[in-house]
């Protein structure tokens, strides 16, 4: 796949409307939780933005994405696998800015090699209290990766053809706290548990 021609496919499909929470639903936990879906929440939430990247491999014969496993600690996120991504700071400009300095900061992808073409629908993450906005960016070079081990576990390369394979989406089930037990619908890249967002 040439990355030129994957990223000019991505910013149609990025200008044209997004599905938003219909597809969300279809990868949120079974029951439905509405918390998810309050726009009260949304607003009063932590605002943070995680970050899609679309990197050549070495050889520039594969695109793939780097996922992070987040290093142990206390904390409602810890050991998952995620993009990279965090919190806004008072001095980032933009969600785009959160998610290009948090990635640099995670797997050491320099900020200005990064070009942003779109950002998906936020998501809220009520066990956190974060809204979050998934943003799509490119390199147009394969990355040389450095990672913050205070923060990242290990770094996880997928390609991209892989995302788009629906046989990676799976269910599963899971014991709550107070005796409630979910289906979580979760994507399996490279045996990892990934829970799920579309666009």
């Amino acid at each position: 796949m040439d990355l030129g021609h994957l990223v000019n496919n991505l910013v149609k499909v990025l200008e044209g409307p997004l599905p938003g929470r219909s597809a969300q639903e279809r990868m949120a936990p079974i029951p439905l939780e509405m918390d998810r879906f309050d726009k009260q929440q949304m607003v009063n939430a932590r605002k943070g933005a995680v970050l899609m990247l679309i990197c050549p491999s070495p050889d520039q014969k594969n695109i793939f994405v780097p996922f992070i496993k987040r290093a142990t600690y206390e904390g409602v996120h810890s050991g998952q696998i995620a993009l990279p991504g965090g919190k806004k700071e008072h001095t980032d400009q933009d969600l785009g800015e959160t998610a290009l300095r948090e990635t640099e900061e995670e797997i050491g992808v320099a900020s200005d090699s990064i070009q942003i073409i779109g950002s998906l629908t936020d998501l809220y993450i009520p066990p956190s209290n974060f809204s979050v906005r998934p943003f799509i960016g490119y390199s147009s070079k394969s990355p040389t990766f450095l990672i913050d081990k205070r923060e990242v576990d290990r770094l996880i390369l997928c390609n991209f053809d892989e995302l788009t394979d629906e046989a990676i989406v799976k269910k599963k089930g899971m014991d709550l706290a107070g005796g409630h037990r979910i289906q979580a619908p979760y994507y399996e890249i490279n045996q990892e548990v990934v829970w799920g967002l579309r666009r």
